[in-house]
């Protein structure tokens, strides 16, 4: 069931969209949703840096871990934080999977080892380093302290943190900078989707259990999913920007739908991880918004790169959806064949688990 006051194949003038006018249209969506969910974006840094301050090999794993400091000049001051790489030995350029969890632990060494076992390079960073997870501080911290007045809210700090680590990748020899892929969880998750939809040099971007302000619908809700008002009574209404907060119980005013982030990831990779028995992340919204999404990678002629693995069990990081991310990257960067469905059926009574507001 398609609302047609947020199809992204249609203009916001009810005219259709033809191959010439997707440009137009992809700026009109950009332009609903970035600045009214997440108040806009950080400017771009003066510069990005990068000063290795580590290298060693790792005993038991035959990798080079790296350590860099990043440095970013914004606002007229600076701000640094951590980027750490398990590299393979060997020579030639790798593909990346970025992870900006590392305020967590999900990135642990069985999902490094994973990583780097198929050939690819390791990296993560905190993303808190751009701004606190904390409704009390946050705003004396990080990107905030240097731009004291700005309106973005947290997951663009966030997702801000992806692209300047990016920034550094492209620099670094070993890595392929066309075969980066950015995961991160939950509202980790709601940031990857947000730096992919917002930076187009990101091959490959996998939001997992990322719910509202992420893959899930705003217009459409199953029982016990995530709305504005949830994030009030979390505290965590700082992530979005004032004009999303201002829809607090309005859930239905809301001019645009999750999915249009779906749209500015295409034609790139966009991988959609799931766990079944995550109420709150709503599964059956983010299949729905991937139905939708995937309207657009047709339409582009790139259906192959839209891709969904749902899982049994609850709301966390797990090494299968890290495998689903790694399964999507052997086929797509590394041309191995993949014995994996990533367009199953799902929720074959969707209306009925999605009812409009």
């Amino acid at each position: 069931m398609t609302d047609v006051r947020f199809d992204p194949l249609i203009f916001g003038n009810g005219a259709p969209v033809d191959t010439a006018g997707w440009t137009r249209r992809r700026d009109e969506m950009r332009h609903a949703i970035i600045p009214h969910q997440y108040g806009g974006m950080p400017p771009m840094p003066t510069t990005t840096t990068a000063v290795l301050r580590c290298a060693s090999s790792i005993r038991d794993m035959p990798v080079d871990f790296h350590t860099y400091e990043v440095r970013c000049e914004v606002g007229g001051g600076e701000i640094s934080f951590t980027l750490n790489l398990w590299i393979p030995q060997g020579d030639g350029d790798r593909p990346v999977v970025l992870d900006g969890d590392g305020c967590w632990r999900y990135f642990n060494d069985d999902i490094i080892r994973r990583i780097v076992a198929r050939g690819n390079i390791a990296a993560s960073f905190d993303r808190t380093a751009l701004a606190a997870d904390n409704k009390d501080n946050y705003r004396d911290t990080g990107l905030y302290r240097l731009l004291p007045e700005a309106a973005f809210g947290a997951l663009s700090a966030w997702a801000w943190g992806y692209h300047r680590c990016v920034d550094v990748l492209a620099t670094i020899d070993g890595v392929c900078a066309e075969q980066i892929a950015i995961t991160g969880h939950s509202r980790g998750g709601k940031a990857v989707l947000l730096a992919g939809a917002t930076d187009e040099r990101i091959a490959l971007v996998n939001p997992n259990d990322s719910g509202t302000g992420g893959c899930a619908p705003n217009h459409r809700k199953t029982t016990r999913a995530e709305v504005v008002e949830s994030f009030f009574g979390s505290g965590n209404i700082f992530w979005f920007g004032q004009d999303f907060a201002d829809h607090r119980g309005r859930d239905r005013e809301l001019p645009y739908e999750q999915h249009y982030l779906h749209a500015l990831v295409a034609p790139r990779y966009l991988l959609v991880t799931e766990a079944y028995e995550d109420p709150g992340a709503s599964p059956p919204g983010s299949y729905a918004s991937c139905l939708q999404a995937l309207r657009v990678y047709d339409f582009l002629r790139a259906p192959e790169a839209l891709a969904w693995a749902f899982r049994e069990g609850g709301h966390n990081h797990q090494a299968e959806d890290y495998e689903a991310l790694l399964a999507l990257m052997d086929r797509a960067f590394h041309g191995r064949a993949v014995r994996r469905d990533f367009q199953r059926p799902l929720f074959p009574d969707l209306d009925r688990l999605l009812p409009s507001l």
